[in-house]
């Protein structure tokens, strides 16, 4: 409808809201075909969606979309260019609020992916100095929102970023303080990924505690099993991976029945 609408003949400002409406839709689309795994056409919407913004110079969806592009790199294993996708849009516009999604989305996570800790935690930190400078709501903001990240948010992605640094203590003492926030979300996604980078910050510890890290992953495919997304089904992947050593444990025999029988009845989408 909207390509339809461009189409024609309109007075400039609502031309220029047009082009608003129809970049974002892109974006939008561009981010929930990267939770299908449908990475090309993540990337296709993506392009649409910087295109349309460019033209109307709407900062706010551009640097949006290529937070995007950053988050679809990582989940197709690219962390370094999600990395740098990431770090040349904030470049563009370093003190933007935009700009703390892409430091702590998109290079905090990836560089922890890379095992770059120094650089990890600078993203980490100026993405929380950027949010105490724009007084971002301190709750778990939903992440398809062009707003700015909420505090709550920004410290759940740095979570996962620490959980790939295996800055154990780190994880379990913030998880511990957001959890109230956590599962006052309306997401069930959101509640499922931060469950899994519990587990599996458990199973890091020095001391791993097997049967609760289990009993977490079971609560996160529970969760998101109405309609799993990318990123769900690869961490719980990973979770079962990092549990390898203690598979003759029941618990996670069952935990590894129970993701089997996910997979059989959400098999993954087609990346092309």
């Amino acid at each position: 409808m909207g390509h339809t609408l461009l189409a024609g003949q309109q007075p400039p400002a609502a031309r220029k809201e047009l082009f608003r409406i129809a970049a974002r839709a892109g974006g939008l689309l561009g981010y929930m075909a990267v939770n299908t795994g449908a990475f090309p056409l993540a990337e296709a919407y993506c392009a649409e969606a910087l295109e349309l913004s460019r033209a109307i110079g709407d900062l706010d969806t551009e640097l949006w979309a290529c937070g995007t592009q950053s988050f679809a790199a990582y989940y197709a294993g690219r962390y370094d260019e999600a990395d740098a996708r990431a770090a040349a849009a904030v470049d563009r516009a370093p003190n933007h609020p935009q700009a703390i999604r892409l430091l702590v989305n998109g290079r905090a996570r990836a560089l922890g992916k890379l095992d770059d800790r120094a650089q990890a935690e600078r993203a980490i930190g100026r993405a929380l100095e950027l949010s105490d400078q724009h007084d971002v709501a301190p709750g778990l903001t939903s992440c398809i929102s062009f707003s700015p990240y909420g505090r709550a948010r920004t410290l759940a992605n740095a979570l996962t970023a620490r959980v790939a640094l295996q800055d154990t203590r780190h994880v379990l003492r913030d998880a511990e303080n957001l959890d109230d926030l956590v599962e006052k979300s309306d997401s069930a996604w959101s509640r499922s990924l931060v469950r899994l980078d519990v587990a599996t910050a458990m199973l890091q510890q020095r001391a791993p505690d097997v049967e609760h890290a289990m009993s977490l992953g079971q609560q996160a495919i529970t969760l998101a099993s109405p309609l799993p997304i990318s990123s769900v089904r690869q961490r719980s992947r990973d979770l079962y991976e990092r549990a390898a050593p203690w598979r003759s444990r029941p618990a996670v025999r069952e935990y590894g029945e129970q993701l089997r029988a996910w997979g059989c009845q959400f098999p993954p989408a087609e990346a092309g």
